[in-house]
């Protein structure tokens, strides 16, 4: 068992909470029986270790029967040691170490995808996180971060996708026109989601084609550039007195609404 928490294996994983570590590791931390329990179920391979305390173990049996199945290293740890790794407050007695498997970018137009994500200089790790998580939901076919958006292996971001991290191809690329260039190759029509856009309800009925939505910065949104590239820009419609929706929540509800149109014209 694993007991002192200045060790220098305690402090190699908990250096992962910092994007300088992950970089030069290409590892990442999973923290918390869900996100191992997805990570196992999907993406085995990707689990380098699995650190648990006594009690997680007798309340998760099943999580660490799976690790070892797939031949996982677990290791036992105290409290004071899972509680020094994690960057959670309450990590639930289980932290994991995972390899960082990102999608070539070129691998993601391969298939004919019909609905994609793009995000744009998200900045927000709980923002990128649930865009993930409502992308996976909706039945996208992946989705694609550009310029400096949050890196999608920092742990609040992995927390908020709550296991979505991997269940659907997640792509880096540093230019966002070149991703619209492939999404047009390959058949999508691209649709900024930006408050200075059409109306979203005169072309609802349009969102049945194969799409990939562009989302921007939480605060700027999208620059002329970007929205120079795409074929429709749209705003969602605020029927009360809100003054705006979260990037978050308003990407959900555009991913949605073309998984539904999507679903709605397919005989």
């Amino acid at each position: 068992m694993l007991e002192n928490p200045r060790s220098p294996r305690v402090r190699a994983v908990a250096k992962l909470t910092k994007r300088s570590a992950r970089q030069e590791t290409g590892l990442f931390l999973l923290e918390g029986p869900q996100a191992a329990r997805e990570a196992l179920a999907y993406r085995a391979d990707s689990i380098v270790e699995l650190f648990a305390t006594p009690s997680a173990g007798d309340k998760h049996p099943e999580l660490l029967a799976s690790a070892e199945r797939a031949g996982i290293r677990v290791e036992h740890t105290t409290e004071a040691v899972l509680d020094a790794m994690a960057d959670t407050v309450t990590p639930q007695g289980i932290v994991a170490v995972a390899r960082q498997t990102p999608t070539a970018i070129e691998d993601v137009f391969l298939g004919a995808p019909t609905l994609i994500a793009i995000c744009e200089e998200v900045r927000d790790p709980g923002n990128l996180g649930t865009i993930i998580r409502a992308a996976d939901a909706a039945g996208a076919d992946a989705v694609i971060l550009t310029g400096r958006t949050v890196d999608p292996y920092n742990p609040k971001v992995v927390r908020a996708t709550t296991g979505s991290l991997f269940h659907l191809p997640i792509a880096l690329a540093a230019d966002v026109g070149e991703v619209v260039d492939r999404a047009h190759g390959a058949g999508l029509r691209v649709v900024a989601a930006d408050v200075g856009g059409g109306d979203f309800l005169a072309h609802r009925g349009d969102l049945g084609a194969p799409t990939a939505w562009l989302f921007g910065n939480e605060a700027r949104g999208l620059d002329e550039r970007a929205l120079s590239l795409v074929d429709l820009t749209l705003r969602l419609p605020i029927f009360g007195r809100a003054e705006s929706l979260n990037l978050a929540t308003a990407a959900s509800v555009c991913l949605y609404e073309s998984a539904f149109a999507q679903r709605s014209a397919t005989p």
